[in-house]
């Protein structure tokens, strides 16, 4: 399979979409809003498409024939995709074979520790999560053909523990019975291929590796690869969190990701963090 992907936004995951689909040949566009963005994408091999505010035509899109959407809602205008080229995807909308929409598993909010499914129902906790759920909401209104990505926490290289302990900002917050589910770009990168080549309109996936852990285990095995110690545990009531860090915090649930297995034929490349950070490790391109 082959094709021509176009990006509503380039960031972690679509740059490592893009990266496994050109080595199948596959066509890559992205949207940027700054010249300096252009030239890299260029240097990269993706055609550019420059934002400028104002809407995008059905020409600007016409040769596109999948759609990665990861532009984070706005809390304003909502999802800005939506803002400057909902028309144009409408008008182009049976061109189109797969549509991604990456969103995130705060759509399901606070379960105190409980497993949740794509069955869950949608109840957002936080700004964030309510953000979504609305963009979801907008993009199921459209002719697109939709796929829902709920991402856990997103790792990869240059985004993960070990940098952070290296740079120093790495912390172990003890919350006790708090989890977070997580998940390897690259796996993200392989379930949304997947999705492609055997497209479902309208399904909603999870995506997260088999094991919701402590945020501190985390952190510890991390220490653990560098041989250093890891540092201090401070209480949650302590730790002076950012407000978005605590609004993570806020939720605690265990996410489970059967559907993609079974639907998509997925084998996770990183079933768990400890195959992750290894790997990230012992490659050096953490």
């Amino acid at each position: 399979m082959s094709g021509h992907l176009l990006c509503f936004g380039f960031g972690f995951c679509a740059a490592a979409l893009a990266k496994q689909l050109q080595a199948q040949n596959w066509q890559i566009s992205a949207t940027c809003r700054k010249a300096e963005k252009a030239g890299m994408l260029e240097k990269n091999a993706i055609r550019p498409l420059l934002l400028d505010g104002t809407k995008l035509t059905p020409k600007q899109i016409s040769n596109a024939t999948h759609i990665l959407l990861s532009a984070a809602p706005d809390e304003k205008i909502g999802d800005p995709i939506l803002a400057l080229a909902g028309e144009a995807l409408q008008d182009m909308a049976t061109q189109f074979a797969w549509a991604g929409y990456l969103s995130t598993t705060a759509v399901y909010g606070d379960h105190g520790g409980a497993w949740v499914d794509e069955n869950t129902p949608l109840n957002a906790t936080t700004k964030r999560g309510h953000r979504r759920i609305a963009a979801e909401k907008a993009w199921q209104a459209t002719d697109l053909p939709m796929h829902y990505f709920r991402l856990a926490g997103i790792y990869g290289p240059g985004r993960n523990a070990l940098k952070s302990l290296e740079n120093g900002r790495a912390r172990r917050i003890d919350k006790p019975g708090q989890v977070f589910s997580r998940i390897h770009v690259e796996d993200i990168a392989q379930i949304l291929m997947a999705s492609m080549a055997q497209p479902n309109r309208g399904r909603a996936y999870n995506l997260c590796d088999d094991e919701p852990a402590p945020p501190q285990e985390v952190v510890e095995y991390a220490a653990s690869l560098m041989k250093q110690p890891p540092p201090p545990l401070l209480p949650f009531d302590k730790a002076n969190l950012s407000p978005m860090a605590y609004s993570f915090y806020s939720e605690n649930k265990r996410v489970k990701n059967m559907r993609v297995k079974t639907e998509l034929e997925i084998t996770l490349k990183y079933p768990t963090y400890r195959e992750g950070l290894t790997a990230l490790w012992e490659s050096r391109t953490y």
